[in-house]
């Protein structure tokens, strides 16, 4: 069985062919047989594209100006050149999607048709920066594979658990009776690093108080006790929340009110400016990449410092409100690109928690881990850098849908 999974982020077009030969589901992550990433932040006019396969490694550049075209150019190093491990597009089985927000129609994958299409597109103004990416993968599959089945994993099914007074906002509960409520995001994430915490420190998910910390380009948090989600950063939008790369995260809402009064800013240019020029781009005012900002703070740069230490703030900020759901904590947790590769993030975002008994080993943190601590050996409170898998995870729901 040969499953191909599209991961559509805010700056990233990330995908994977998984081939599963066994009867049943494996319960580690295998490795995809081929892996493509689509990095959409890499210049201002072209994205740039990596494809692995075990025979090797090619890199393109691709024109930004049609995203799908970029797809379909991803989709053809399947079949052709050095990565090829397919002789035609029709030996892929199933193709998974992840799907940002699903609002209240879903809370577990399912095969998508065109009602499912019309609620990711009915949904965009929720999640502007991820719904359209999701339907121009869907569409660009549905052109070159015809028929294939496709199924949607949402990211808001993690938290459809959580209880009502961590999910209705203070206003006139009518608007709750309208759907208006926080959903929270990055839940595919979440829930695969909870589970793969609770194998590292060898104790039952049921038993753990967590914090699991989805830093990228958009960034959550989620506060996972007994294996469930009971709060999180994000809300009705992923744009609540932590300071990001090009997201404002949670600000005063009269800043709104006052924007639309003295510019006569309209819906459009106040999403514009919330969800793609804010954040770490906003304060610096060119690039949302952490990467780009800590080398300008290498250089010197007063801005790009400010920029990082609010983002440091606000990221402890969200820690606390974490903490303070749980009640207590057994192990922080780091993921996703920024949360894996940047140790400078987790080394300050580790201070101040003393207090805990939390002590971060400096030289682990060093070493580039993946999946292990980097606590100290006698820290009370253990912090772990965790591989997010949400493409196998994506995977395993297309395995388990598709064998039902």
């Amino acid at each position: 069985m040969k499953i191909l999974v599209l991961n559509a982020g805010s700056s990233s077009q990330k995908s994977c062919l998984y081939e599963i030969k066994e009867s049943a589901l494996p319960d580690y992550p295998l490795h995809p047989i081929w892996e493509a990433n689509i990095d959409w932040t890499a210049s201002t006019e072209l994205g740039l594209m990596t494809v692995k396969t075990l025979g090797g490694k090619q890199e393109y550049s691709l024109d930004l100006k049609s995203k799908p075209e970029a797809i379909a150019q991803m989709f053809n190093t399947l079949i052709t050149g050095e990565t090829k491990v397919l002789n035609n597009l029709s030996e892929i089985t199933i193709v998974g999607h992840r799907v940002v927000h699903g609002g209240s129609e879903y809370s577990e994958a399912t095969f998508i048709d065109q009602k499912v299409k019309s609620t990711i597109r009915a949904l965009i103004p929720l999640a502007p920066s991820h719904n359209p990416a999701h339907l121009e993968g869907i569409e660009v599959v549905e052109t070159l594979l015809g028929n294939v089945p496709q199924v949607a994993v949402f990211d808001t099914a993690f938290h459809r658990k959580m209880p009502d007074y961590a999910t209705i906002y203070p206003i006139p509960y009518q608007y709750f009776q309208e759907g208006i409520k926080r959903y929270g995001f990055h839940g595919t994430s979440h829930k695969y690093c909870a589970k793969q915490t609770a194998k590292i420190l060898g104790k039952p998910l049921e038993f753990l108080k967590l914090i699991t910390c989805h830093l990228g380009n958009g960034c959550s948090l989620a506060a996972i006790q007994d294996g469930i989600s009971i709060n999180t950063t994000m809300g009705f939008t992923p744009l609540e929340g932590l300071m990001m790369g090009t997201r404002s995260g949670s600000i005063d809402p009269s800043i709104v009110l006052y924007l639309q009064g003295k510019y006569q800013y309209d819906i459009d240019q106040i999403n514009q400016i919330l969800n793609k020029e804010s954040g770490l781009k906003g304060i610096i005012g060119k690039s949302g990449d952490l990467r780009y900002i800590l080398t300008e703070i290498n250089a010197g740069n007063a801005q790009a410092k400010l920029a990082f230490e609010m983002y440091i703030h606000h990221l402890k900020m969200g820690i606390g409100q974490m903490l303070a759901s749980l009640g207590g904590l057994d192990a922080l947790v780091f993921t996703a690109g920024v949360g894996e590769h940047a140790e400078k993030v987790r080394e300050v975002v580790c201070q101040g928690w003393e207090f805990l008994g939390l002590k971060l080993d400096l030289e682990k943190n060093a070493s580039h881990p993946v999946d292990q601590e980097i606590s100290t050996p006698d820290s009370q409170v253990k912090v772990l850098v965790v591989h997010t898998e949400e493409d196998w995870a994506i995977a395993s729901e297309c395995w388990h849908i598709f064998n039902l």
